[in-house]
């Protein structure tokens, strides 16, 4: 007597992965995801490999992991795989403190990003 299981949120042609705590803010990162929405996958990891922002380097292991999803839990065509999503979201921000002059203290926020990445094989194929 378990718990039923969930219905599945993508569809049958889908698969994804997210990248939890990724050390950017959400601003910097989604520059990035814009850059790889809609791009066959082949193409995006070639804009990320090539790309000269400091994050790339984890979205790129995001998508990835997404390709990866799709091939071996959901039985998909690597080759005919498509970008159709790539999203940002906010996470936590650590909050450190400087000394400043007169006593007083500044505030440093660094703030954390998680990025969503949904792969879908495109009809044609």
């Amino acid at each position: 007597m378990g718990k039923p299981s969930k219905t599945r949120a993508l569809g049958e042609t889908e698969a994804m992965a997210k990248g939890r705590l990724v050390r950017t803010s959400p601003q910097k990162l989604n520059l990035v995801a814009q850059q790889i929405r809609g791009l066959p996958v082949e193409r995006a990891l070639n804009e990320l490999a090539f790309s000269p922002k400091r994050i790339a380097g984890p979205v790129r292991k995001v998508l990835q992991s997404a390709i990866a999803n799709a091939e071996n839990n959901h039985d998909l065509d690597v080759d005919s795989l498509v970008v159709s999503e790539a999203f940002v979201g906010k996470n936590l921000v650590m909050r450190r403190f400087r000394p400043r002059a007169r006593g007083r203290i500044g505030r440093l926020e660094k703030p954390f990003s998680e990025i969503t990445i949904v792969v879908r094989e495109a009809e044609g194929s």
